[in-house]
């Protein structure tokens, strides 16, 4: 299996009300990530888990977490917790 194919299965998974608190978290503490996620994403449907991935970018210890629908892709749109900060298409 190449590492692009192992990078997109799921790392584990979380309650809704962790990833929803985790973005919060993310929002409130990242200049830019409001505005970004609004106009990149629409809303996440109602579910009681999602999934979370490790998040691929060499020398992070991060975790990406479901912040909404990509607009204009068919993916969840991510956030990485960790010092990357980066946003990914799943």
């Amino acid at each position: 299996m190449t590492s692009n194919v192992g990078q997109n299965y799921p790392y584990s998974s979380e309650p809704e009300a962790v990833r929803a608190a985790k973005i919060a978290e993310l929002v409130a503490s990242r200049d830019g990530l409001a505005e970004k996620l609004a106009s990149e994403t629409s809303p996440l449907d109602e579910n009681e888990r999602w999934w979370i991935w490790k998040c691929p970018t060499p020398g992070c210890p991060g975790f990406l977490h479901a912040a909404g629908y990509a607009r204009d892709r068919h993916a969840v749109y991510v956030v990485c917790d960790g010092t990357c900060a980066r946003t990914f298409l799943r």
